[in-house]
């Protein structure tokens, strides 16, 4: 499976709006890393990642946010997950990345 990334930029409340679609695994967790690093590498802002089209997600999905979080931190940002499914919420609660991650929906 892969993977879609949207991005854009809200400059009227400053932050970066991302959409994901598809499977967030081992097989598309770079290009994610990539893209939300080339984000924060142009503007240093909170970014909300909407995951309502996101089918999955594993262990090399989170690792490459919790990446792209800590650079965010430094600068007093955070990352927003919006719409989460069920299953995929569940794995932020789990892993208790729900208390990391700022989980709405």
């Amino acid at each position: 499976m892969s993977m879609n990334i949207d991005s854009k930029l809200n400059n009227e409340n400053g932050f970066w709006d991302v959409s994901l679609q598809g499977e967030l695994d081992v097989s598309t967790a770079d290009k994610l890393k990539a893209h939300l690093h080339n984000l924060a590498d142009e503007k240093i802002l909170d970014m909300k990642i909407n995951l309502e089209n996101l089918d999955y997600i594993d262990s090399t999905g989170l690792g490459a946010m919790i990446g792209v979080l800590k650079k965010l931190k430094t600068d007093n940002k955070e990352i927003y997950i919006i719409n989460p499914k069920s299953n995929v919420k569940k794995i932020f609660t789990i892993t208790g990345l729900d208390k990391i991650f700022k989980v709405e929906g």
